[in-house]
């Protein structure tokens, strides 16, 4: 089922599929910048976060969508929190990678383009 579930999520939301590419770039930047064991474990725990708030809001709305098809106040409500719940662990990624305090200075170190 858990598969089968990321399928779904997968093929029916560009939110999913674009925050997945951006954790991808996200590792390769740790690579290229040589994140250490701990950074990359920061970074996994972000990810995750990130991707099961946007699963976790897809789910809601698609109860909601089936509760109440048609215009209702409190679905309203409900998908405007989900929202708002994704909106708020999605700046986790890029606070606990980019503004990491030796991230910087790493790549500084690291670009010969600084």
């Amino acid at each position: 089922y858990a598969f089968n579930g990321l399928q779904i999520v997968w093929r029916e939301e560009r939110n999913f599929r674009v925050l997945s590419l951006i954790a991808l770039l996200v590792y390769a930047f740790g690579f290229i910048f040589h994140f250490s064991l701990y950074e990359f474990t920061v970074l996994t725990i972000a990810v995750v976060l990130v991707l099961s708030a946007e699963i976790l809001n897809t789910a809601v709305e698609d109860l909601c969508n089936k509760i109440e098809p048609n215009e209702d106040p409190i679905i309203k409500k409900v998908k405007d929190m989900m929202s708002a719940f994704v909106d708020r662990h999605s700046p986790v990624l890029s606070g606990e990678v980019c503004h990491h305090g030796t991230f910087w200075q790493r790549a500084a170190d690291t670009a010969t383009w600084f």
